[in-house]
């Protein structure tokens, strides 16, 4: 195995993560969530 493979498989994974965080961010399952989470900055006196 020599540094070209390393090097794609890590870029692979990156992608694969990428995609994963994308999915997870436009869940609509968890816009409430979100929504909630982008008051808390206002919330405090």
């Amino acid at each position: 195995m020599d540094i070209t493979t390393l090097r794609e498989i890590a870029t692979v994974m990156s992608f694969i993560t990428f995609i994963g965080i994308i999915f997870w961010v436009l869940d609509k399952r968890k816009t409430k969530e979100f929504n909630e989470a982008a008051q808390l900055p206002f919330l405090d006196e």
